[in-house]
């Protein structure tokens, strides 16, 4: 039996000690935004991509790197992780985790995509249902960036 993979980028928002998540229609869980990467795309244009279209944010993408000048080779925003999820038995996601201050609650997803948008504080992501790597994903997130903005 042969699995396919998919190359997908995913964004833990940070704002005022809050991470925005949203309810997945499918599948009825807390996830941050993101998606597949498309084709001759690079994983961070990608997570941009998504977070305009599904909350309608500019944000500000973290880096723990400094910036080096390459000449003529462009320095790529490394992600926090690269994760394998299984999504079934015939399928994995490689995804690009990144995590990213924004500058405002005030959200503005695209017409048809995610309706169900909200921030959580720490103490309410230990009430709601969502994948043990998204619970950790957040609170990491929280901690390097909760206090910057």
């Amino acid at each position: 039996m042969e699995i396919t993979r998919h190359f997908t980028a995913t964004t833990v928002i940070i704002y005022k000690n809050k991470v925005l998540l949203h309810l997945h229609k499918k599948l009825g869980i807390w996830l941050p935004v993101g998606g597949h990467i498309d084709r001759d795309e690079l994983p961070q244009e990608a997570a941009l991509r998504e977070i305009k279209e599904e909350a309608g944010l500019d944000v500000e993408l973290y880096s723990a790197d400094k910036k080096i000048d390459f000449g003529n080779a462009k320095q790529l925003m490394r992600p926090v992780h690269i994760i394998l999820e299984d999504i079934n038995e015939f399928h994995q996601h490689i995804d690009f985790i990144y995590y990213a201050n924004a500058n405002t609650f005030r959200l503005n997803p695209e017409d048809g995509e995610v309706s169900d948008l909200k921030w959580f504080t720490e103490d309410e992501l230990e009430k709601v249902k969502m994948p043990v790597n998204v619970k950790e994903l957040s609170l990491e997130a929280l901690r390097i960036l909760g206090k910057a903005n």
